[in-house]
C-alpha cells in the first residue's frame, strides 16, 4: 500500500497464534467496577509504539517478536484476566470469563521498508497504521471476545512495532502503562513485575442514584453544528511548540492575573474555542468540555499499588457558544480549573459514579448533542513512552490509533438510548 507520501510498502503477516499463560490460571467469573461497565468505555484502544533497531548487539541480533511473545506468557500469569473472554451479560454488566483455554491473539508481521522510510510513522494516517495493529473479531457465536490483542511487525532495517489492541473497560491509561511496564520487564529478563496487578473492582462499585437529574436528560440546552453528525472524520496530528505554549501561557496570565495556569488548561481553552468556531455551534445554546481527571490518589477509602483497571472522573464544565467565542478566554480556563478541582472531591467522585451506574442501568449512554461536547485526555504522564524498554533501548514514537473508537466497535456494543450529557 503507499501512505500519504506515496511511499509503497507491504507487510506480510504470519498466521494468529493464540498465546497461553506460562502456568496454570485460576478459572472464574470477574466482575468488573462501575467506572468499568460505562458503555462509553466499551471500545478497543489500539496504540503501537516504534523501536529503532539495536546497534548495541554484538552477535547475532535477537528476534524481538520472539522475545516479546515469550514475556507476554509470563506476565499472563499475573495479568490472567486480559487472557479470557469478555462479553456485556443480559443484566447490562461487563464479566470476564476466565479458564484452562484462556489465551491472547499474537500476530507477527514483516514490512518490506526501513522504519525510518515511514518517519518513525511519525504523523501517518490511520489507514496505514492500521498495517501494524491486529483487528482481531472473535469467532465465537456467544457473544465473548478477547480483551487484549498484539501484533509486532519487524522491518528491513532491524527496528520494529508492537501494537497493544487493549479494551478500555478493563484498563485506563495507567493500567495499560502498568501493564506494558512489567512486558518490558520480563523481556528484559526479571523473574516477575516490578508492581503486582491488582483486580479488585468491587473497591469501585456502587449503587445507582434513584433518578437522573433534569439536566444531564435535556438536550435542548446543547448546541448543534450543521456539519454535524457525520461520517467524514479525519484523524491527524498538530506539534504544539514548547515555545507557543509558553506564549499562551504567558498571555493568559497577563488577561487573568493567574500565575498557577497549566499548560493543559491553556491549551484545553484554546483547543475548545477553536473547535467551537470551526463547526460553527449554535451560539446561543451550551457546549461542555470534559476533561478525563485520575482519582487514584484522591477516592477515598484509596486503591491500592497495582490496580489496573479504570480510575478516573470526568471534570465537566459549560459554556454558551457566544461567552465562549466572544468572552475573555481566562473565563474558560477559570472554569476549567475550579472542574478539575471539583472532580478531585470524594463526594463528586462517587456521586457521578452513582449517574453512570443509573445509566447502566438505564440500558443508555451518557451524550449530548452531536458535535457539543468535546473530551480532552492528557497521556504525558502515563508512562508510556518514556519507561517502556525492551532491550532496544525507548521506543522512539508512540501513536494512537483512533478506528472505531467512537462507533460502533463490536456487535456487542449495539445497543441501548441515548441521553444527553452536561
Amino acid at each position: 500500500m503507499a501512505t500519504r507520501s506515496n511511499i509503497m510498502f507491504s507487510v506480510d503477516r504470519k498466521d494468529i497464534v493464540f498465546v497461553k499463560p506460562f502456568k496454570p490460571t485460576p478459572s472464574q467469573f470477574l466482575s468488573l467496577s462501575t467506572i468499568d461497565n460505562d458503555r462509553n468505555l466499551e471500545i478497543i484502544c489500539h496504540t503501537v509504539f516504534v523501536y529503532q533497531a539495536n546497534a548495541d548487539f554484538d552477535a547475532e541480533p535477537k528476534d524481538p517478536a520472539s522475545i516479546i511473545q515469550e514475556a507476554l506468557s509470563k506476565l499472563l500469569v499475573y495479568y490472567y484476566p486480559l487472557a479470557g473472554k469478555m462479553k456485556r451479560e443480559t443484566d447490562g454488566k461487563l464479566r470476564i470469563a476466565c479458564n484452562a483455554d484462556d489465551s491472547v491473539p499474537f500476530l507477527v508481521a514483516t514490512a518490506d521498508c526501513k522504519l525510518s522510510s515511514l518517519n518513525h510513522l511519525d504523523g501517518i494516517d490511520v489507514q496505514t497504521g492500521k498495517e501494524f495493529a491486529l483487528d482481531f473479531v472473535s469467532e465465537s457465536d456467544d457473544g465473548y471476545y478477547h480483551p487484549l490483542v498484539m501484533q509486532v511487525t519487524k522491518f528491513v532495517c532491524g527496528g520494529f512495532t508492537i501494537a497493544l489492541s487493549l479494551s478500555h473497560s478493563v484498563c485506563d491509561g495507567f493500567g495499560a502503562a502498568q501493564f506494558f511496564q512489567a512486558l518490558t520487564e520480563l523481556a528484559s529478563g526479571k523473574n516477575e513485575p516490578s508492581v503486582k496487578p491488582v483486580w479488585e473492582r468491587q473497591l469501585l462499585v456502587v449503587k445507582p442514584i434513584e433518578k437522573i437529574p433534569r439536566s444531564i436528560i435535556n438536550l435542548d440546552l446543547s448546541a448543534t453544528s450543521p456539519y454535524l453528525p457525520t461520517s467524514d472524520i479525519v484523524h491527524d496530528c498538530f506539534y504544539v511548540t514548547e515555545e507557543s505554549i509558553k506564549t499562551l501561557k504567558m498571555n493568559l496570565i497577563k488577561e487573568s492575573k493567574d500565575e498557577s495556569v497549566t499548560s493543559l488548561e491553556v491549551l484545553s481553552a484554546y483547543i475548545w474555542r477553536a473547535r467551537f468556531r470551526a463547526l460553527k455551534l449554535n451560539p446561543d445554546k451550551h457546549t461542555m468540555l470534559g476533561m478525563a481527571v485520575g482519582i487514584r490518589r484522591t477516592v477515598k477509602p484509596p486503591l491500592p499499588e497495582g490496580y489496573y483497571g479504570n480510575a478516573f472522573t470526568s471534570a465537566n464544565t459549560a459554556m454558551t457558544g457566544k461567552e465562549l467565542d466572544q468572552g475573555p478566554l481566562s473565563k474558560a480556563v477559570k472554569q476549567i480549573k475550579e472542574s478539575k478541582k471539583l472532580a478531585s472531591e470524594n463526594d463528586y467522585i462517587w456521586n457521578l459514579m452513582s449517574i453512570n451506574e443509573k445509566l447502566r442501568e438505564l440500558n443508555t449512554k451518557f451524550e449530548a448533542a452531536a458535535g457539543a461536547t468535546m473530551v480532552i485526555t492528557d497521556w504525558r504522564r502515563l508512562g508510556l513512552l518514556e519507561d517502556v524498554d525492551f532491550g532496544w533501548k525507548g521506543s522512539v514514537n508512540m501513536i494512537p490509533l483512533p478506528w472505531n473508537m467512537f462507533g460502533e466497535e463490536m456487535d456487542a456494543l449495539k445497543h441501548g438510548n441515548k441521553v444527553a450529557g452536561d
